[in-house]
């Protein structure tokens, strides 16, 4: 299921050519600390402390590490096939005799593909089931088809949902049981395979529903979610070396929203940007402007997130850079704004 796509390179003949796995490409900088497969590890430290805990999947168990709870669990795991509608039914009736269900697909299917089963069946009656969502925003370079640039603003707008979006193995790891142990329906943003580990640095501790400040810095003030988090911190160590000193708060937690922490650190007189792997329209950086607006700050903030188009396929880490989400751009675009 894995297929190679190489860009044109557009790097001078110093650089190596920028080129990675398109379908399950990890988007670890070379050499970075990993943990492998932590969603499906904690998936399974949590059955074994819960028999409740059940697994689901729609013929897609190896590609979003359900299979290592399969292989734990196999009279607690069910393939449902490529049938997503089904599978979010079933965990609904699953959910409704008291178990709790994990069931992974790739955000694109459950969000475009399966919106009104997750809606009607699992949110509406606000059941405990857990959408674990693969390859969201710009982590494939498949295209469209499996690039879900749009899955949380598809989601933010149906009642009783959870939204979740890991940084990286800390956030996951610590997030699994959090998932589990809630009442109603969470969808979670996956990141898959060799996951980078950098929250262990920050003192810092997964709450769901929590932003947290992970550095403060005077001068500007990133608010960032997901893989975006590794990014903005990245950023702010290379604008170090610029003399411009840089916050950054994660945010992990995108519905429900906590606007008390992140509002705190905006009403300041620093530069504010938010940093998602998401389009521009309706996650995270709308979320932000929304709670500013509504708390009267008129504050201005710069986004730093995908555009608002189909992108296109190709090397991930050079649709990374063409579409602002490498540290060079993050870097590049602050540097401007302050100019």
């Amino acid at each position: 299921m894995s297929a190679t796509t190489e860009a044109p390179s557009t790097t001078t003949a110093a650089k190596p050519k920028l080129k990675t796995s398109a379908m399950i490409a990890s988007f670890a900088d070379p050499g970075q600390k990993t943990t492998s497969a932590p969603f499906g590890h904690a998936l399974v430290a949590a059955a074994e402390a819960n028999p409740k805990i059940v697994g689901l999947t729609a013929d897609l168990g190896k590609y979003t590490d359900m299979h290592i709870f399969a292989k734990a669990f196999p009279e607690r795991f069910f393939q449902m096939g490529m049938a997503e509608q089904l599978l979010f039914g079933a965990a609904a009736g699953m959910a409704e005799t008291g178990l709790i269900p994990f069931a992974s697909t790739y955000s694109v299917f459950a969000a475009r593909r399966a919106y009104d089963f997750l809606c009607l069946d699992i949110a509406e009656p606000n059941l405990n089931v857990n959408i674990i969502g693969g390859l969201p925003g710009l982590t494939t370079g498949y295209g469209p088809s499996h690039q879900a640039t749009e899955d949380m603003a598809i989601f933010r707008g149906m009642p009783n949902l959870t939204i979740v979006d890991p940084c990286d193995s800390v956030d996951i790891e610590q997030a699994v049981p959090q998932l589990a142990a809630s009442e109603g329906p969470t969808y979670l943003r996956l990141l898959r395979g060799n996951v980078p580990t950098v929250l262990d640095e920050y003192d810092y501790t997964f709450e769901l529903g929590k932003a947290k400040v992970l550095r403060g810095g005077n001068d500007v003030v990133f608010v960032s979610s997901g893989l975006m988090t590794m990014r903005a911190l990245q950023a702010a160590d290379a604008l170090a070396k610029h003399n411009v000193d840089v916050a950054v708060v994660h945010t992990p937690t995108i519905k429900p929203f906590d606007s008390a922490t992140v509002l705190a650190e905006l009403n300041t007189d620093r530069l504010a940007v938010t940093l998602e792997n998401h389009t521009v329209v309706g996650g995270l950086f709308e979320t932000v402007a929304s709670a500013v607006v509504t708390a009267g700050l008129g504050k201005r903030v710069v986004p730093i997130g995908l555009p608002d188009q189909f992108l296109d396929a190709g090397a991930l880490p050079t649709l990374h850079e063409r579409y602002g989400l490498s540290v060079d751009r993050i870097v590049a675009k602050v540097l401007a704004e302050l100019a």
